[in-house]
């Protein structure tokens, strides 16, 4: 399932436009307008991330952020007008991991939940073994099998299949894929096209069934089938 994003703050345009540009990218998007409700929705929903706005109304964002910590490790950038810097190191030492201030570009904050939540799931570890019916993917022996025969990957193939498998049904987009596999974007740079075209054909020949999905105009999504990790 798409990983879960709470987006809190006071001004509907926003939350409006941080919303769209969010799904747009394959996320879940939940919005709060107040420093009660994000908290409670926060406790309610369990996000994966959530983009805080400092003043909030009802209570604050420094308050909601110091609760939260107090509960939850759950990664927080926190969302301001303020650019004083004072007031950015004072997110950070009452547990914010990164902060955005306003006005700022929706990629900019695309970017940022991207980067936080990859390093989230760096910290967490990636599965040793993630199965998906017959197929097996083995993270220290570096192996990929179907029906227990083994697929010829190359490198860069076997972890596009690792970050697609690893979170079924929710979409990457192109610019995710290239900076996992490269640690850097280019607008110019096809190069996911072609190691999903070839993952793709031998994922089908061995399998007889399709696994990896076009979002056109987005990205790539592997089918949302049973997934159980060892």
């Amino acid at each position: 399932m798409a990983e879960l994003i709470l987006v809190a703050d006071d001004e509907p345009k926003i939350s409006r436009l941080a919303r769209d540009f969010l799904e747009k990218n394959g996320y879940r998007v939940t919005v709060a307008a107040d420093g009660e409700a994000a908290l409670a929705s926060a406790r309610r929903e369990k996000p994966d991330l959530i983009i805080l706005d400092l003043l909030l109304p009802q209570m604050d964002g420094r308050e909601v952020c110091k609760i939260l910590r107090r509960e939850s490790d759950v990664p927080i950038i926190m969302l301001t007008a303020l650019a004083e810097e004072i007031d950015q190191v004072t997110g950070l030492e009452i547990g914010a991991d990164d902060y955005i201030t306003k006005p700022f570009s929706p990629r900019a904050l695309v970017a940022r939940v991207r980067a936080l939540l990859r390093r989230t799931r760096g910290k967490l570890g990636a599965p040793d073994l993630i199965r998906v019916g017959a197929l097996e993917i083995d993270s220290k022996k570096y192996s990929v099998t179907f029906n227990g025969k083994l697929i010829s990957l190359t490198p860069n193939e076997f972890k596009l299949l690792q970050l697609l498998a690893g979170q079924p049904g929710q979409t990457l987009n192109r610019a995710q894929l290239l900076e996992d596999l490269h640690g850097s974007v280019s607008s110019f740079d096809r190069s996911v096209d072609s190691h999903i075209k070839n993952l793709r054909r031998k994922l089908e020949q061995a399998s007889g069934t399709p696994m990896i999905e076009t979002v056109y105009g987005i990205g790539y999504r592997f089918i949302d089938i049973e997934v159980s990790n060892k």
